[in-house]
């Protein structure tokens, strides 16, 4: 009996060790794929497995607007789309509207609909994510309760979109 239960606790352990470094892994996956968004190149796809973090894939960051002119310090105007995060419960993108170096909207092109309770999920979190952000002008901004993938992810494609944008 005691052998077993060391058994199952060293699974347990080996478990949890595990996951900790998938969420190591996928930290350094989001960074390259937004690092590669900002660039305008592809990126590598992964999947996670923990509950509380959205894996992210690349499809590159686009603009359908232009600036006026370059450079970091240019005011940004036009529309800039981020890129496409790939969750568990599907692919999230946001696009954002600038004017004058401010964003001025923030469109979500694509949210979780793998599942019912996805779509629903999504449908709450995008209204309030988009006020914080137009709020707050930036991406740095707090995830909603109960909605932690589809919030990861939805400021994951915002990031690149206001790296794209030099915002």
């Amino acid at each position: 009996m005691r052998t077993r239960a060391a058994v199952s606790a060293a699974l347990a352990s080996a478990g949890i060790l595990i996951a900790g470094w998938q969420s190591g892994v996928h930290i350094a996956d989001t960074s390259s794929a937004v690092a590669s968004a900002a660039t305008g190149t592809a990126g590598s796809t992964g999947t996670g497995t923990d509950d509380s973090t959205a894996s992210s894939g690349s499809s590159g960051a686009g603009t359908t607007g232009a600036t006026g002119t370059t450079g970091a310090s240019a005011k940004a105007v036009g529309t800039y789309a981020g890129s496409v995060v790939q969750t568990r419960f599907g692919s999230v993108q946001v696009q954002i509207t600038v004017q004058a170096g401010k964003i001025t909207d923030v469109t979500a092109l694509q949210l979780t609909d793998a599942e019912r309770k996805s779509v629903q999920i999504s449908n709450r979190a995008a209204p309030l994510l988009r006020d914080e952000v137009l709020q707050a002008q930036s991406a740095n901004v707090q995830t909603i309760s109960g909605a932690t993938v589809t919030s990861d992810a939805y400021l994951n494609s915002l990031q690149a979109a206001l790296d794209a944008a030099n915002l």
